[in-house]
């Protein structure tokens, strides 16, 4: 019994083998031969009229070359190879759908979050003017409206150099303090007094040194910021590009006489060896595989640069608190009003006519600062009320976990052969499969592929182009991590302090210190989409919908507009990002 066991498993391979080469060792005259091969291109292919009746030489068949007679025509190999390269492009879009879902919802989230903390600045910034400067406030709201409004496009890609954003905020701001808080009771400044005072307002250091503090946060912060988009929507690119990949001639051919020359001798079951298709593949993506190193450098680069997000680096902090280094500024400027008024006078008298001082000062001339000081941390209580309101701890947002998710996609072009292979019909446990030429045992030596299937190619145009754009945002994400800070008892609060270069007479040493806002790698606005403060908006003085460098429309932060709103889409995507669908 034992012995009859054994020889009948060693039978049935062969009886396999017999039975898919069944169809040409019968090879029954006429059109029968054909029937099988002709629903099966009839399937893919509605229309049968190219199928031959009956076996053919295929004489003038290229790729599908037959040993004796075949079923296959000219006309049926061409469409056999566009249904190829049609399976092929669908292989790898949907080797890449749950990576290109996950960095293309990010690159949403994020963006929207990003905009919703600059509009919760100028709301700081703008209720700081209102509440405590009421006589000027109204018109501080333009400058404040058009500082970040800047704000918003550099985020977005805008050329506008944050130094000149800052500069022209304060060069603005000085006239307007002046007039108000210097020499209060004076009508408004001629344009002629104006021009003065802002052209001298660097020179007089007027605001201390909080226009150089604020620059060093800003620019530090929104740089950081701004490459981690641009990283994200080249990442789109990247997997847009190998989506849609045009496959070379060879390539082409390579994937009909794997899957389809089988059919031309009526072995409609047979299924490539596993090692003839890796190198089939391996082939056609070989300029794709040089992508790999370079996208495994990409996901180190942005983790090292979302680690380094925090202090100066960290945008949520710094905007959030930047109206308390304005206000700080404008305080300097009234502390030292006397020197200030003396020097205007030589340097701009000719432009001042001859006012009298009023006897009744405005109420907002003297500030007092523990007013400001509970406003400031009345502000706080009432945003960290509504964060433990509507986020929970365990519902943050941490960029940490989308680069924990991307990593686990390191290996995407590496493996995509793989992927490509195992959800194709390639055989991975079957005895016998098609190694191009004819049905073969799996684990012999014809089933191993013949070095012409593996050429590989140097990388297309189009793949050279992405490399380079690779290397470039890789290089940006490096410059841009925070370095690695050495051996010190130095907290890295007492470090982002020193990175003002306050000198002690510039009376800068407080800083924003007061209710300082300590934070995270986070981004904590996330459950905050339709979330406003209880405050006016001054309408954006330079529209956001206008269109930036590349031509990408850019959105309207404007609260009154319906761009800050979430889309259906980008709720829907916030939903599934933070585990929150019902």
């Amino acid at each position: 019994m034992a012995g009859s066991g054994g020889a009948s498993l060693l039978l049935a391979p062969l009886l396999l083998l017999l039975l898919l080469a069944a169809p040409l060792l019968a090879q029954p005259a006429g059109e029968a031969a054909c029937r099988p091969a002709r629903a099966a291109f009839q399937a893919l292919q509605p229309g049968a009229k190219w199928v031959p009746e009956s076996p053919v030489p295929g004489s003038d068949l290229q790729v599908c070359t037959p040993k004796g007679s075949t079923c296959c025509s000219r006309r049926m190999e061409e469409k056999y190879q566009a249904v190829a390269r049609q399976n092929m492009e669908q292989l790898l879009q949907s080797a890449s759908m749950e990576l290109k879902f996950l960095v293309i919802q990010n690159a949403a989230v994020f963006q929207e979050a990003f905009e919703i903390v600059v509009r919760h600045a100028r709301n700081f910034t703008n209720s700081m003017f209102r509440n405590h400067y009421k006589s000027m406030g109204p018109r501080a709201l333009k400058f404040v409206g058009e500082l970040f409004t800047d704000i918003s496009l550099y985020i977005l890609g805008s050329d506008i150099s944050v130094n000149d954003m800052i500069n022209e905020f304060f060069d603005s701001l000085f006239p307007l303090v002046y007039s108000h808080l210097i020499n209060p009771g004076f009508p408004d400044p001629s344009v002629e007094m104006t021009e003065c005072l802002r052209a001298a307002r660097r020179d007089l250091k007027a605001f201390g040194n909080y226009p150089k503090m604020m620059m060093t946060q800003v620019s530090k912060s929104l740089q950081a910021t701004r490459v981690f988009l641009q990283a994200l929507n080249l990442g789109i690119e990247v997997i847009n590009t190998t989506d849609h990949l045009k496959l070379g001639k060879e390539c082409g051919r390579a994937l009909l006489k794997m899957w389809y020359c089988s059919h031309c001798q009526g072995l409609l079951l047979a299924k490539p060896c596993a090692g003839y298709c890796g190198a089939v593949v391996y082939g056609c993506l070989a300029g794709v595989g040089e992508i790999d190193r370079h996208w495994r450098e990409y996901i180190s680069s942005l983790e090292g640069l979302t680690k380094g997000m925090h202090g100066v680096y960290d945008m949520e902090h710094v905007l959030l608190n930047l109206f308390s280094l304005v206000r700080d500024a404008v305080v300097y400027v009234q502390k030292n009003g006397g020197k200030l008024s003396a020097t205007v006078s030589r340097l701009c008298g000719h432009a001042q006519q001859r006012q009298y001082r009023s006897t009744n000062y405005p109420e907002d001339l003297f500030i007092d600062k523990k007013v400001l000081k509970v406003s400031h941390v009345g502000l706080e209580e009432t945003l960290s009320s509504r964060r433990r309101c509507c986020l929970g701890v365990q519902d943050e947002l941490d960029m940490t976990e989308l680069i924990m998710k991307l990593k686990s996609h390191s290996d995407f072009y590496s493996s995509l052969p793989e992927y490509i292979c195992n959800h194709s019909s390639a055989v991975q446990n079957d005895t016998i499969c098609w190694n191009g030429q004819e049905v073969v045992e799996r684990n012999g030596a014809k089933a191993q592929p013949g070095n012409h299937e593996g050429k590989m190619k140097g990388p297309e145009p189009v793949i050279s182009q992405i490399i380079d754009k690779l290397k470039h945002i890789n290089q940006l994400l490096k410059g841009m991590a925070l370095p690695r800070r050495k051996a010190t008892d130095k907290t890295p609060e007492e470090v982002e302090e020193e990175s003002g270069d306050c000198d002690d007479e510039d009376d800068c040493g407080r800083g924003s210190g007061d209710g300082e806002l300590r934070v995270r790698n986070q981004l904590r606005f996330l459950a905050e989409l339709a979330y406003d403060l209880d405050m006016d908006d001054t309408s954006a003085n330079k529209l956001l919908n206008q269109h930036s460098k590349d031509g990408a429309a850019v959105p309207s932060t404007d609260p009154s507009s319906a761009a800050p709103q979430p889309s259906p889409t980008a709720a829907i995507a916030l939903a599934l990002l933070l585990g929150c669908w019902p």
